[in-house]
């Protein structure tokens, strides 16, 4: 789609504005409001349609920051959707993306940033260079916090240090108090600067009416340094003499840095996507008309520009090289690993890189024309779903956190009645190792992961579901043409007279047919080597449509190429491929003919695929519109035994409807347009990317290299996700399943149960990141 003027954009009236917006937050300043709403800043970011209803509406696609579980991703999308004018919202949290669709009559995108804001969050336009300082100083400050909480713990193990290791009696009351009195001021930076994240999170997550896993923490963290506080003022109180400052900064300090170390491995999960995102230079130098030369930014060039591109630097837009010779790297567009040799009059893609020196190029597209910009607004999309997986953590989570709250005032009491000294600390215990962390991350980061490492090798992952659909497929449906075979022919095989000489009448044949644009002549000059240098010694050449080729050679002997009848010759019975005959008209009937048959030119990677995929326990078919002969001979020689022929589109659709009717779950894999109905109604779907927009637009996964043996990897991958996914799901299981009764035993200390929740998560990512080697 393309983005609406600037001047025709309907925004309502900034002062309206207010009325649509969250209450009891400040809105953002007028300054940032226009440079939000801007029609530039939304462009690479924003796609302009028409909905349900025939109105227009917006798709803005945000990043996101402070989110750390799967209960933030519901709190964002309550904010968003009680916007008015905001018709839908998704968020994945372990990716850190939003897609919200809006009505630009009723709202604006300044208010989406603002609501996400007042939920306790930070927001951005997805292109934005804000984001990626934001994400920054977010590192740095998380990093901050950590170093604070752990020299702070460590002061405070120092000052308990004496308590555990002395004997009753052996300090004195006013040096026992000193060093409590020492532990709770030392703990203060802890709780008023360390632990904020935590308050905030909680306080924004109740504020929402929702119970985040913030919430838990928070508790556990104000529960034991009001109790530790009233011990150490109060040491013959209700909350008795015990105090647990060293176990507090001791669990905030894991907690930060579980969470500090998550983030940089989400941050690597997902760092190939965000290099593609950004891959575009932010200036450019134009050549204008007059000779001189401007640097401009990327947004203001057009169709027919001349830029200037430097060593090292990207692409703007896609063009046609008019000027210099160099290396593209292509790898993170198609996936190819091997720089690319470009030099004047080849085409050049937006995001691909220049290595080796100054260009001058021509562009041809640029914004959203680009094909850069159609992967970007494809990953992004995929970025910004929930998958089921995920949606299932969020529905359990809340559900669990208020479990969680139950269960640790039930301990509490019950303790009451037990060991009263110890009550406090069990009920911490409790709140802080069942906080479902590692519950909710089980599937998005491995999922994400999966998705990082199939981009790198240039298969972009349009729908993370199918992932998932893929490890469970089990019959795997190719279409032919485009797909396992080239859109060209290969000469097969060659009938020659008796004692004929093999190069010479090749060497004929491919001379005469370089005079004609047919397929099967185009096959015939690709097969010999420089054809084209002989072709003047042939005199008279004439091309009869629908029969061939004829002309005198160097002797004046007259000889025709093309079908057998026209030629002279008698075609064999039950002749599957297409051919063509060469024969002089001087000679009988058959006396001195050859006859060179033709094949589909299979995919140099097909036959490896399929073996794969075999290997891999798939059951393979194919299923082509092409008559009968071509169909069955390709499916021979990839050793394919079921194979459709002369399929409609409608007659593609029922067969695979037939398989999945039989409870098999489908793979289907192709390329043209036609192809359309069956990508979509397929449980998985794949399309190459040198095929129509169609088939992309319908597929899950998008092979931009249209490398066939990625499909085998793709396979290989989603499997390896599926156990992954398996295994931190029985891992967050176990954990709790462990952690809970020893905690409701008190045998897990509240420093153990912060160690143990940080550990958890990290296991969790840990083993996601597997994915992405």
């Amino acid at each position: 789609m393309t983005p609406m003027p600037a001047t025709s954009l309907p925004f309502p009236a900034t002062r309206s504005l207010a009325a649509h917006a969250p209450d009891g937050a400040a809105d953002l300043s007028g300054r940032q409001r226009a440079a939000l709403d801007d029609e530039a800043a939304l462009a690479a970011c924003t796609t302009w349609q028409n909905g349900a209803d025939g109105q227009r509406e917006a798709r803005t696609r945000l990043l996101l920051q402070g989110l750390h579980c799967a209960a933030c991703a519901g709190i964002i999308e309550a904010a968003l959707l009680r916007i008015e004018g905001v018709r839908s919202a998704q968020v994945n949290a372990a990716a850190e993306r939003a897609e919200v669709c809006w009505d630009p009559l009723r709202t604006r995108a300044s208010v989406l940033i603002d609501a996400v804001q007042r939920a306790g969050y930070q927001a951005y336009l997805a292109d934005a260079q804000d984001a990626l300082r934001a994400r920054q100083a977010e590192s740095r400050a998380a990093l901050w916090r950590l170093f604070v909480a752990a020299f702070c713990m460590m002061q405070v193990m120092m000052a308990a240090a004496p308590s555990y290791f002395a004997a009753p009696g052996d300090i004195a009351p006013d040096i026992a108090a000193l060093l409590r009195w020492s532990a709770w001021v030392l703990t203060l930076p802890v709780l008023l600067f360390s632990a904020q994240p935590f308050f905030a999170g909680a306080w924004h997550a109740l504020r929402q009416r929702r119970v985040g896993m913030d919430v838990p923490v928070a508790l556990g963290i104000v529960v034991t340094f009001v109790a530790s506080s009233a011990a150490s003022f109060d040491p013959g109180g209700p909350f008795g003499h015990e105090v647990y400052f060293d176990s507090l900064t001791m669990f905030v300090c894991f907690l930060l840095a579980g969470r500090w170390l998550e983030a940089r491995s989400r941050e690597r999960s997902t760092r190939s996507l965000d290099a593609l995102l950004r891959r575009l230079p932010d200036s450019v130098e134009r050549l204008a008309a007059d000779g001189s030369v401007a640097w401009v930014p990327v947004a203001r060039l057009v169709a027919g520009d001349r830029v200037r591109v430097a060593a090292g630097q990207a692409f703007p837009g896609d063009g046609l090289m008019i000027e210099g010779r160099t290396e593209a790297d292509e790898s993170l567009l198609t996936g190819e690993s091997r720089p690319l040799p470009r030099g004047a009059g080849d085409a050049v893609i937006a995001g691909s890189l220049n290595l080796v020196a100054p260009v001058v190029v021509q562009l041809t597209q640029v914004g959203t024309g680009t094909r850069h910009q159609q992967i970007v607004d494809l990953m992004q999309r995929a970025l910004a779903e929930r998958p089921t997986l995920m949606r299932a953590a969020d529905r359990i989570a809340a559900p669990f956190v208020v479990g969680v709250l139950l269960l640790s005032g039930l301990a509490f009491w019950a303790w009451l009645q037990i060991e009263p000294a110890r009550a406090v600390w069990v009920a911490v215990s409790i709140l802080i190792v069942t906080c479902p962390c590692a519950l909710s991350l089980a599937a998005p980061s491995a999922l994400i992961a999966a998705a990082g490492a199939l981009a790198r090798r240039g298969v972009l992952v349009q729908r993370l579901d199918a992932l998932e659909a893929l490890a469970h497929v089990d019959v795997a449906c190719f279409d032919k043409t485009g797909t396992l075979t080239e859109d060209r022919l290969a000469l097969a095989h060659i009938e020659l007279p008796a004692g004929a000489d093999r190069s010479a009448w090749l060497a004929r044949a491919a001379t005469l047919a370089a005079h004609s644009h047919h397929p099967l002549s185009v096959a015939l000059v690709r097969a010999v080597a420089h054809a084209g240098a002989e072709a003047r010694t042939w005199r008279d050449v004439r091309e009869h449509a629908g029969q061939g080729l004829e002309a005198c050679d160097a002797d004046g002997r007259r000889w025709r190429l093309g079908a057998a009848a026209w030629v002279g010759a008698l075609a064999p019975e039950g002749l599957a491929r297409p051919a063509v005959w060469l024969a002089p008209q001087d000679a009988g009937v058959g006396a001195e003919v050859a006859r060179f048959e033709f094949d589909e030119a299979l995919r140099p990677d097909a036959t490896a695929l399929l073996q794969s995929l075999r290997a891999q326990g798939l059951d393979l078919r194919l299923l082509s519109g092409d008559r009968a002969g071509a169909v069955q001979a390709v499916a021979r020689r990839l050793g394919l035994t079921q194979a459709l022929h002369g399929a409609a589109p409608q007659d593609k659709l029922a067969a695979l409807r037939g398989l999945q009717r039989e409870g098999h779950r489908v793979l289907m894999v192709g390329d043209g347009l036609n192809d359309g109905p069956v990508l979509a109604q397929a449980d998985v779907s794949i399309a190459l990317g040198h095929g129509a927009a169609l088939a992309q637009q319908r597929a899950d996964f998008v092979v931009l290299g249209s490398r066939l043996g990625e499909i085998a990897h793709a396979c290989e991958l989603a499997r390896r996700c599926a156990r992954i996914v398996r295994q931190n799901l029985a891992w967050a299981v176990a954990y709790n399943a462990v952690c809970v009764p020893l905690a409701l035993l008190g045998w897990l200390p509240p420093w153990a149960a912060g160690l143990g929740m940080a550990l958890s998560s990290l296991v969790v990512v840990g083993n996601a990141l597997r994915l992405a080697r």
